[in-house]
């Protein structure tokens, strides 16, 4: 008999990938440079020269054993400190290599950490418009997802059904900024009262609230701000990040998990991470990838091109009515679809080989996302598409 749980699962497949595969297929119709496929998170830009010199030289340089062979179980211990001094540096904050754990991207950073801090029955809360790969992620370690309704103004936290919401089976606030869908970085502000909120609760409760902080997109910030370090604010945070957008490299599938040194048996935490990987099987990730990584913390990829694709949709958009939040980041924009059903809307908008993903999965029905990380060129001949379906339609 095949388990019954992802037999269900093949009745509820990602909207996203869907709609990807729908894109890739009319592309062999008609031509996949004919088709404006919004669907997928994939990052564009080229990786960075020196990322592949890097791999180039280790080749030459390091032995087999070192390159291919299995790292240690907590990640290979150079690399470790190398991400710790890098986030030191950049954040303020002190860090060892006994704080990192090296994960297979950022799923697999957010599949321990869920298991670090929480036991089957807890309950995680996250905020909508929430990445929806959290239900899974979550649900499967027989823990409970909550999802705090948007404030569709802003897509900040909505802290007042928040704060009616967290109770005493709350082990953990998993947060996501820069936001996919949304494209919206938390504030300062933001973050410091979830934190508040956070300590406040934790006395009261008798047990530790932890932050768990989804930071994929942390280097893709536009109008030359940045994302605040949400560890620098709570003690007990559990960054989870992932090199896939900011060096391009998401098949190679690495990232880390860093728990803040404040946070109590932060080291404890991390050998935990060692413990769990033996269960879920996402232990020892690529060892020469390791090692390229760590020679190139302190590069991106060009991601200059995601913050031109954004304005030119976010003023295409506004200019057709759509009700559209800026992004602040990510390669993401979220505009609320022009009829109640954002699931309609985007199967007329394939009509016109304009793909969208609708949004009902992401917390958030009757909006739609669109992943601008194609082509600039394409970007603008896109446009003229999305005016002739809006036209003819709306």
């Amino acid at each position: 008999m095949l388990a019954g749980k992802y037999v269900d699962m093949l009745t509820k497949k990602s909207v996203i990938r869907e709609l990807s595969e729908y894109a890739v297929a009319r592309g062999r119709e008609i031509g996949y440079e004919n088709v404006f496929d919004y669907t997928l998170g994939n990052p564009s830009v080229p990786v960075p020269e020196s990322f592949n010199n890097s791999i180039i030289r280790l080749i030459g340089e390091k032995s087999p054993m070192d390159l291919h062979g299995y790292s240690q179980s907590l990640g290979i211990a150079e690399v470790r400190t190398a991400v710790a001094e890098s986030l030191n540096r950049r954040f303020g904050m002190n860090y060892t290599m006994d704080h990192i754990f090296m994960t297979s991207g950022a799923a697999g950073a957010i599949a321990h950490a869920v298991r670090l801090v929480c036991e089957p029955n807890d309950e995680v809360i996250t905020f909508a418009p929430f990445f929806p790969e959290y239900i899974p992620y979550i649900t499967h370690a027989g823990v409970e997802l909550k999802v705090v309704k948007p404030s569709l103004t802003d897509f900040q936290i909505n802290f007042e059904a928040f704060e009616e919401m967290i109770n005493e089976r709350t082990m953990a606030v998993l947060v996501n900024t820069p936001n996919n869908p949304s494209g919206i970085v938390y504030s300062e502000a933001t973050i410091k009262k979830l934190s508040k909120i956070l300590l406040d609760k934790s006395r009261e409760y008798g047990h530790i609230i932890y932050l768990i902080s989804d930071e994929p997109y942390r280097e893709i910030v536009f109008d030359g701000k940045s994302q605040p370090y949400p560890a620098k604010y709570y003690d007990a945070t559990i960054t989870c990040y992932s090199f896939s957008k900011s060096l391009s490299v998401p098949g190679e599938r690495i990232g880390y998990v860093a728990v803040n040194p404040a946070c109590p048996d932060a080291c404890k935490m991390i050998v935990m991470c060692g413990q769990i990987s033996r269960g879920i099987g996402h232990n020892c990730p690529s060892s020469i990838i390791q090692w390229a990584v760590s020679e190139n913390l302190s590069v991106t990829a060009d991601m200059s091109v995601y913050e031109k694709n954004m304005n030119l949709l976010y003023d295409e958009l506004t200019n057709l009515g759509f009700e559209v939040v800026r992004p602040s980041g990510t390669f993401y924009i979220f505009p609320k679809a022009l009829e109640e059903d954002s699931v309609a809307f985007c199967k007329k908008g394939c009509k016109y080989d304009f793909i969208g993903v609708p949004a009902d999965s992401f917390g958030c029905p009757g909006y739609f996302r669109l992943a601008y990380c194609i082509e600039t060129e394409k970007v603008e001949r896109s446009l003229e598409a999305l005016r002739r379906f809006v036209k003819e339609n709306y």
